[in-house]
């Protein structure tokens, strides 16, 4: 029907007047109007699209906007049809029509078929460039998977140095508070006080709790304020380093009357100031000892997540991954994401390559963080199904449309805009559950509750390497 109009097209070069019109016969003719979309960028690129007359715009979805890249307004000119050549073959923009127009539409298995009986040897060529395609589009989602550990490690680095530099204050801090602890008993040993007046002096001492800390800050600002003043009351100089610490332990101006009967005169200051000091010491090193046991879990957590000294297949613990993880991407989940963790009893260990599926846990968690736009509940769950163990990763954010949630496993589908997310597609979640684990992993998604589900076997079954 369109051979006559297809032999002007030099991209027909070649053929024979039954070839062309075996071509023809296999396709339709499709109308185009302005604003028509012909076909949508991601989508299975199951048609060849060849321009009769008209205009096509190619459009590609760039961050919040769609770009204009390319457009088929010379006969002749073609789009899509790359199932022709490979299975996973998408369309790399959306066709839309931009002036009155026709286009041949040909199936993608009539073009396979065509190029398999007139062009054998060019198929295998062009199968070969559009593998390579494919091949260079994974370097680059490696890369930026490289980006996304550079976000990771950064965001680490931020969680580290939180308590690095609380412990660094502290240390500064019990430095003067351990000068000041030793002045204090020099000026004791001056004054010449006796080991009974000491031992009371302590046994006071021991009557306060250094743990305790007011809760209410206005309440302690007003018992230093108290405190500052009767200090001042008695001539005791440098009451802004006494007071603050002995308010903070709860210490009242009835300790302080019973510490003035202790030692009268003047070594009342070195008293009250070697009280204050052992105080500080206290409180310091608490904090430094938190400080550092939070380094501590966070270097742990740095080890499980990425298997360092470890060996690739492990007998391993699930929620070891899922907890190290959680720790890896506590830099997003802020105050307004509410982590729900619910880990069943009697759960088994599984035979895993525990790496991987850190993998796959941060992309699921990234994920649902991402979709609830840092507002909602991250709900991580565990449980025990016959000789499976099941891992639920669930949000609250609004849920993914049916359409995107049928296609969320296709090689390079993604819903996000470029450079969001880890650079792990759920495609290659899935293979790293499905190929290497022998499990499986689906989707359950409405507004408000978008669960993803994977399920792995206790004992290896059918699970593949490479």
């Amino acid at each position: 029907m369109y051979a006559d109009e297809l032999r002007s097209f030099s991209i027909f070069d070649g053929l024979t007047g039954a070839q062309l019109a075996q071509l023809a016969e296999g396709g339709t003719e499709v109308r185009v109007e302005p604003g028509v979309e012909l076909f949508r960028e991601g989508e299975h690129a199951d048609y060849w699209w060849v321009l009769l007359d008209g205009v096509v715009d190619l459009v590609r979805h760039v961050g919040r906007e769609d770009t204009l890249v390319g457009r088929m307004d010379v006969p002749g000119r073609w789009a899509g049809g790359f199932r022709a050549f490979d299975e996973h073959g998408v369309y790399l923009a959306t066709g839309r029509g931009a002036t009155d127009g026709r286009v041949l539409r040909v199936p993608a298995e009539v073009l396979r078929e065509r190029l398999n009986d007139w062009f054998p040897f060019g198929r295998h060529l062009i199968e070969g460039v559009y593998h390579t395609a494919r091949s260079i589009e994974s370097t680059v989602r490696q890369r930026a998977s490289l980006i996304t550990l550079g976000t990771l490690a950064a965001g680490l680095a931020h969680e580290m140095n939180n308590p690095a530099a609380a412990a660094t204050r502290a240390v500064d801090d019990l430095e003067t508070a351990c000068q000041m602890l030793l002045s204090s008993l020099t000026r004791l040993g001056n004054d010449e006080i006796s080991a009974k007046q000491f031992s009371a002096l302590d046994a006071l001492r021991q009557e306060i709790d250094s743990g305790a800390v007011m809760s209410d800050p206005l309440a302690m600002a007003d018992q230093e304020e108290a405190l500052s003043s009767w200090l001042t009351s008695r001539g005791i100089v440098h009451e802004w380093m006494i007071a603050p610490p002995l308010a903070a332990a709860g210490v009242d101006l009835r300790w302080c009357e019973r510490a003035a009967a202790v030692l009268p005169g003047p070594a009342l200051q070195p008293g009250l100031e070697w009280v204050a000091s052992t105080l500080s010491a206290a409180t310091l090193l608490s904090e430094i000892k938190e400080s550092t046991q939070r380094i501590s879990v966070l270097v742990a957590a740095i080890r499980s997540y990425s298997q360092m000294d470890r060996a690739s297949t492990q007998h391993i613990d699930v929620t070891d991954g899922l907890e190290s993880t959680l720790v890896m991407l506590g830099y997003k989940l802020g105050d307004g994401v509410t982590v729900v963790r619910d880990y069943g009893t009697g759960v088994p260990r599984v035979d895993a390559y525990p790496g991987e599926l850190n993998q796959v846990w941060t992309n699921l968690i990234d994920n649902a963080i991402d979709a609830m736009g840092g507002s909602g509940t991250l709900r991580v769950a565990t449980r025990a199904d016959g000789g499976d163990v099941v891992i639920e990763v669930g949000d609250t954010g609004p849920g993914m449309p049916p359409e995107v949630a049928a296609r969320a496993f296709e090689p390079f589908y993604s819903t996000k805009d470029v450079g969001k997310g880890t650079g792990l597609g759920l495609d290659i979640a899935q293979r790293i559950v499905v190929e290497r684990h022998g499990g499986t992993i689906t989707i359950d998604s409405r507004p408000g509750d978008t669960v993803l589900r994977i399920r792995i076997p206790a004992r290896p079954r059918a699970a593949r390497g490479g």
